[in-house]
Order: C-alpha cells, then sequence, then structure tokens
C-alpha cells in the first residue's frame, strides 16, 4: 500500500463516529471506498457521501458479494462495534464484536487482501463483555497473521473525543449535561486517568498507517492516544469550565465499576518513529467539541 496508487478501502461501522471521519478523510485523499452497513442503518452523518461510495447491506446481500464486485481491496478498515450500552444481550454483543468480524477476516484472506486494520480496545478482558468479544477478535487476527493469511494490524485506541460523538459515551455525556446546564452531575471521585485524544488525531494516524503499510501476513500493534493520561476529574472540571456552565459537580456520588481501571495511558513510540505525533491539546479538543 506504499507504492503511491490510489488505495481502495473496504470500511465497516461508516455510519459511526469514527467510521464516518475515517470515511470523509479517505474520500478527501480520493481513495476508491465501499461500505459495510445494513439497509436501516442511520446514515445521517454520511448522507451526502453516499453518492461517492459503493455499499452492501449486509441484512440483504451475503457478504462475499461485495468482495466479488471488485477485483481487490488494499485493506479492510474494521471501526463497526457494539459496547452493549443499549440492552444488547451478551450474545448479541458477541455477534457483533467477534462472530461478524470474524467472518469478514475470513473472507478477505480468502480474497488475498493485505491487511486488515481492527479498532481495538484498551480495556481489560474481563471488565465487561464488550471487552471481552473485542480481545477475543484480537486473537483470531494473531492467528490468521501467523498462519501466513493476511496482515492484521491492531490498533488499540484510547478515549476519543470529538464534535458528533455517540451520546452512549462519558465525554458525550459530560458535554451536554455541562452546556444544557444540568444542575446536578453525579459522578465518582474522578481518580482514575485516562488518555484523552481528538478525533482528527485519531483520524490522521490511520492514514499514515494505511499509507505506509508494506508488511504482508504479519500482525502489528499500535497505540492510538496523546500519550498523556488526566484524570476523570480533570477532564470534567477543563469542560466545565470552558463551557461556562452552572451545574454542580457531585463527585464521589458514584462507585467505580467493578475492576475498574484507575490508569490507561498509550505507548505512543511505535507512532512517533514513523513520523506521527498528536497535534491537538486537550484544551483545543475540548473547544473544538462544542
Amino acid at each position: 500500500m506504499g507504492n503511491g496508487k490510489r488505495k481502495s478501502i473496504l470500511l465497516t461501522g461508516a455510519t459511526g463516529f469514527l467510521g464516518s471521519n475515517l470515511l470523509r478523510a479517505f474520500l478527501d485523499k480520493e481513495w476508491d471506498v465501499s461500505i459495510i452497513k445494513r439497509s436501516f442503518s442511520n446514515t445521517s452523518r454520511i448522507h451526502n457521501l453516499l453518492p461517492k461510495i459503493s455499499f452492501l447491506d449486509i441484512d440483504i446481500d451475503p457478504l462475499e458479494s461485495i468482495f466479488d464486485q471488485r477485483s481487490s481491496f488494499d485493506a479492510v478498515v474494521h471501526t463497526a462495534t457494539c459496547y452493549g450500552r443499549r440492552g444488547e444481550t451478551a450474545s448479541q454483543v458477541m455477534e457483533a464484536n467477534l462472530v461478524f468480524p470474524l467472518k469478514l477476516l475470513e473472507i478477505a484472506a480468502f480474497f488475498n487482501t493485505p491487511a486488515f486494520f481492527n479498532t481495538a480496545t484498551i480495556l481489560y478482558s474481563f471488565l465487561n463483555i464488550y471487552a471481552l468479544s473485542k480481545r477475543q477478535f484480537e486473537d483470531w487476527g494473531r492467528i490468521f497473521s501467523c498462519q501466513k493469511k493476511i496482515g492484521f494490524v491492531n490498533l488499540k485506541l484510547e478515549q476519543i473525543y470529538g464534535p458528533g460523538d455517540d451520546d452512549s459515551k462519558f465525554t458525550t455525556f459530560i458535554f451536554e449535561s455541562l452546556k444544557k446546564n444540568v444542575s446536578r452531575i453525579e459522578l465518582t471521585p474522578g481518580e482514575q486517568k485516562r488518555d484523552f485524544i481528538y478525533i482528527d488525531d485519531v483520524v490522521s494516524a490511520y492514514i499514515l498507517l494505511l499509507e505506509g503499510f508494506k508488511k504482508e501476513n504479519e500482525f502489528s500493534e499500535y497505540d492510538i492516544g496523546s500519550g498523556k493520561a488526566v484524570s476523570i476529574r480533570e477532564f470534567v472540571e477543563c469542560v466545565k469550565e470552558i463551557s461556562g456552565s452552572n451545574s454542580e459537580l457531585i463527585f464521589g456520588a458514584k462507585p467505580y465499576r467493578d475492576h475498574e481501571t484507575m490508569l490507561s495511558n498509550a505507548d505512543i513510540e511505535k507512532l512517533e518513529l514513523l513520523g506521527w505525533s498528536p497535534c491537538i491539546p486537550l484544551r483545543d479538543g475540548i473547544l473544538k467539541s462544542f
């Protein structure tokens, strides 16, 4: 993929926050993009982009048909996920995060696709069913790459945020609550530290790795984050200050989750060696998010 030709990408999760931002960036690069979605997917984020791309509705047509229609793809970029925040059962989360991408990985390998870029999680496997299913798929990626079937690039994302993010996420909850001047916002003590990274920096990391991909049939892994961890309390207080909200922050009103991760911080040295670094400081990213 590093030879400068126009790239052909198969993207999952294009209707989501990360996927829609990647889709715009790929089209800005004048890459040839196909997406996988469902016929009833909410395409509001990408409605104006649909005429510029090919797409497959997997509830109507078999997954293989998107490959049958094309001579080849340079890479699959997998961002589709199910967090289990909307009442999904364990089996539904497993179907979305393990069974579906495994089928896609298998088909991509069969059609000699050079690379599968997987959007992974930094969460501990047994924190919840989402983390477990995502971690299990990583192991399948390792097996396929060890068997020399396909290159598997595992991208472990820290706390992405930005305008238009999913309303089920903590960062969006904070932004929206403070904008609405909710009287009281109940929170944990907020001592856990997280690595917050603005969406544009995440997209630039994907672009760099896709443009530079050369190794076939190997497993590689990269952390994508700012490389700096701040406490949840510091993040929330910063958002409140910038927003000018009158909301009262009640730290300690809620307990930590079982097995709560108290420190999550990306090791971005491998990306820095490739010439990437985050460009948007936390305060600037928060300002852009309003």
